[in-house]
């Protein structure tokens, strides 16, 4: 039902001469491996340029080996390590104020600097905090560090630099802990069409996957990547503009 009800919404913006404007963000690439893979075939067949955000403690050459087969590829920090530090029942979060500002500050840094060595030319200024959470006293140190963006979900808001926002995560973290119903993500998605933002951003988490979450995403990326009122856009452009 929603799935059909998004197609002719498609169609509608098509008719009225409007585009929707989409990026992808998938989380927590640090390795070459299979179900990467899966995902940069995917997007390659689409025409889909993803933003990778890259936890940057333990990646190195390999990923960046990889990644040369793939020119639409970008690369944002994904925090330090991807390690939580808040005591529970806190959620989790690798930069909250739970250890002290300057060693926080050290990581973000030596990940700005290690992914933009290691990866130069598909790398973005751009902030990816682990579990989409920040605290407002480490946002605003960001732009001093380099950084020109934040990305974390839900609708952009105010805050101390610009905001690109993944809106629609096609995980499910808190059931079966896999791929979310696919029609609940059409009713999403219709959603953002009736309260438009200006880049509608899409999240996934490659190494986490299962059948559902990769049925729902081909069959997504195709149908956007052959529709003419979609536009997929990199980031770095989203950003400039």
């Amino acid at each position: 039902m929603f799935e059909t009800l998004w197609r002719d919404r498609l169609d509608q913006l098509a008719a009225e001469g409007r585009t929707l404007t989409l990026w992808l963000r998938d989380d927590d690439a640090v390795d070459v491996t299979p179900a990467l893979d899966r995902l940069m075939a995917l997007c390659l067949q689409h025409s889909v340029p993803p933003t990778l955000a890259v936890i940057p403690e333990k990646t190195g050459f390999p990923l960046v080996e990889y990644l040369a087969r793939f020119p639409d590829v970008e690369v944002a920090v994904h925090g330090w390590s991807h390690q939580s530090y808040s005591k529970p029942p806190a959620k989790k979060q690798e930069l909250g104020n739970d250890r002290p500002l300057p060693v926080i500050l050290n990581e973000i840094q030596a990940g700005f600097g290690k992914l933009q060595v290691l990866h130069v030319q598909r790398f973005i200024p751009m902030m990816v905090p682990p579990w989409n959470r920040i605290s407002s006293e480490i946002a605003g140190q960001l732009p001093k560090l380099g950084y020109r963006s934040l990305s974390v979900f839900g609708r952009e808001k105010s805050f101390p630099l610009p905001l690109l926002n993944t809106h629609v995560d096609i995980m499910n973290w808190h059931g079966v802990q896999g791929g979310r119903d696919a029609e609940t993500l059409y009713k999403e998605l219709i959603a953002y069409l009736d309260q438009p933002v200006e880049a509608l951003g899409i999240l996934t988490h490659h190494l986490v996957h299962d059948d559902a979450a990769w049925d729902f995403l081909e069959n997504f990326l195709r149908m956007t990547a052959e529709h003419k009122a979609c536009q997929w856009r990199r980031a770095s452009e989203l950003m400039a503009g």
